[in-house]
This record gives C-alpha cells, structure tokens and sequence, in this order.
C-alpha cells in the first residue's frame, strides 16, 4: 500500500497538462493532498500550498508522489537531486512514469540504506491472458475521447460519485497510474504487452452481478496515432455497453501532434460504435462530457446545449455539473 498523505511533486513540468496525474490526485484526494513542490522552472501550479520537503514532513506527508506525465514517462535527471533528498529525510516515493524508480540504481541504494519504499504503480503485478472474447454478464461503460488528456478519468470517477450516492452497484476500474493512485487498485494498460492489453481489461471486468456497472477508465484515443491501441483494447477488452464520448473545446490539435487536428463528435461516435459492436452488439452510446474547464461561466452552458441538440444526447460537464444525467440514462439499462 501507498502510505498517505501526499507531497506532490511537479518537478519542471512545461505547462499544465503536464501535471494531470498531480491534478486528478489533488482533485479526487484533497484530504490527502498536504502540498506541492516544485522546481525553479515549473510552469504548472495545482493551487496547493507549496512545502519544502522538510515543510512537508512537519504536515504529515509520507509520500512524495511524482505528478508528472511527461512524453515517453521519462524519469528526469533534473529530479534526482530532489528524490534522493527526500528518500534520506523519510519520505516513499512513488511514481506512474514508464522510467521505474526500481530500475534506478541510485535511488535503489538510498532507498535500501533509509528502508524506504520505490513504489512504481506502473508495472504490471500480474500475468495477464490474451483475450478470449467472451461475454461476461454484469454491465460496462467506458469514456472514449477525441483526444487523449481530455477528461476520460474525471468522467468515469463522477459517474462512481453519483451512482455511489444513489446506492447502485458499481466500481471504478482504473486503468492508469492517475487512476490507480487515486483509487489504490487496478492496472496499468500503457505498459502492458500489446497482446495481452484486452485479456488485461477482460480480466480488470470479470463477471458481475446483471445490475452492477463497472465504469471503466477511459485511456487514449482512437484518433490519436501514439495512443490508439490503448483505446482499441478497453473497447474490445471491456465490451461496454455504454460508451460516453469525451471532449474538450478549446483544443485546436491532438495532445502532442501539432499537425493533427482533433475528430468531430459525430466521427468519434460512428468510429467508436462500429469497433464496440464487434465485441458487444447491443453497445449504446449513451451521452457525452464535455471538459469545460477553459470556457467562461456565461459560455459553458450555451455549448452543452448547442451539442446536445445537434447530436441529440445527453451533454454535460460532470466535474463542473455532476453527472447525474447520465447516470439517469445508466440506471435505466440496469
């Protein structure tokens, strides 16, 4: 288990999507977020109080999670000056980057020499199957976005919020390292074996109760080229009955590939449905959320309804207005 609370560190992180995994810890976990620490040349702020690690210890920290989810999940040398400081004065460390703390000889020793733990929440624990296909009983939704970094794990975390507080059966299957370090299970899909990706989410969703709802995090995009066969596994791994299309306004090109723009909702729909169909022909979908994070008050609400109306379902931003209409729509199928 990962001790908590947490010191987040941001490290040198170019912009603010830099640092979702510090931002979906400090939004989901506020109770066991105590700060942030960040170097000289961060240029993101989670509106956390910003601690030294010394400060962080006096406020009860015992893990300094690293918050950043750079390109490639590379551990920066930039860091290491920090990580060891803070293995020597007491804290875990813990990590969703590809890069293991594990496989850092440095951090191994000073870890060792402190009986301090490495936790790297991106290795897979278990030998996972190759998918069979099968159909499971119990019910499944899966957010899948027009990019990657829009709002997938927000989306599938308000849904839990909300069908918790109405009594449902649900759990929230975490599929990444924000996830994971939020929730405290799941897998981490991005570093598993392309062949065993969909036996990994068939066995992250076994068989259920007929009324329970497995929400299943949302990774990647089926339109993005670096991360589309993420996407394809949770699609055809998961065998959703409900898809939820995720979506964020304000950006103009894919996350990381300036020379591609973003799909229409109405693309996203027919391209993620005609895939889901292959492993579940009744799959619906059901509503869309759209991340709204960068309109205006007096602009937010005007844009759900335009795509509401013209792709006529359910649209709404469920971090800002909760997700209570599309569990409407959820609760209806059970």
């Amino acid at each position: 288990m990962i001790k908590m609370p947490y010191l987040l560190f941001l490290g040198d992180a170019v912009d603010q999507l830099a640092v979702k995994v510090g931002q979906g810890i400090k939004d989901w976990r506020s109770e066991q977020s105590i700060g942030q620490l960040r170097l000289a040349e961060c240029n993101a702020d989670l509106g956390l109080p910003d601690l030294t690690l010394e400060q962080g210890l006096e406020k009860g920290a015992k893990t300094l999670v690293i918050s950043v989810a750079n390109r490639g999940g590379l551990l920066s040398y930039a860091w290491k000056e920090v990580l060891i400081d803070a293995l020597n004065q007491g804290y875990d460390l813990a990590s969703g980057l590809h890069n293991r703390l594990s496989d850092d000889s440095d951090l191994v020793t000073v870890a060792n020499q402190n009986d301090r733990q490495l936790h790297d929440v991106r290795v897979p624990s278990v030998k996972f199957p190759i998918a069979n296909g099968k159909k499971r009983s119990g019910k499944r939704v899966l957010g899948v976005g027009t990019d990657c970094s829009i709002g997938k794990m927000y989306t599938g975390l308000a849904l839990h919020k909300e069908m918790n507080s109405r009594g449902m059966k649900s759990t929230f299957r975490s599929t990444g390292q924000t996830g994971i370090l939020i929730s405290g299970d799941g897998i981490p899909l991005d570093a598993i074996v392309a062949d065993f990706m969909s036996g990994a989410v068939e066995w992250l969703t076994p068989s259920n109760d007929d009324d329970h709802w497995d929400i299943i995090e949302g990774q990647g995009s089926l339109f993005h080229v670096s991360y589309s066969g993420v996407t394809l596994a949770l699609i055809h791994g998961g065998q959703p009955d409900a898809l939820i299309l995720c979506h964020e306004p304000t950006r103009q090109t894919m996350r990381g590939l300036p020379d591609y723009h973003l799909p229409s909702l109405k693309d996203l729909r027919s391209t993620a449905l005609s895939l889901a169909r292959i492993a579940n022909p009744d799959c619906q979908v059901i509503g869309i959320s759209v991340n709204t994070k960068h309109l205006e008050d007096n602009q937010y609400e005007s844009y759900l309804n335009q795509i509401e109306m013209k792709l006529e379902l359910p649209t709404v931003d469920p971090f800002r207005q909760g997700a209570e209409r599309l569990v409407d729509v959820l609760q209806a199928m059970t």
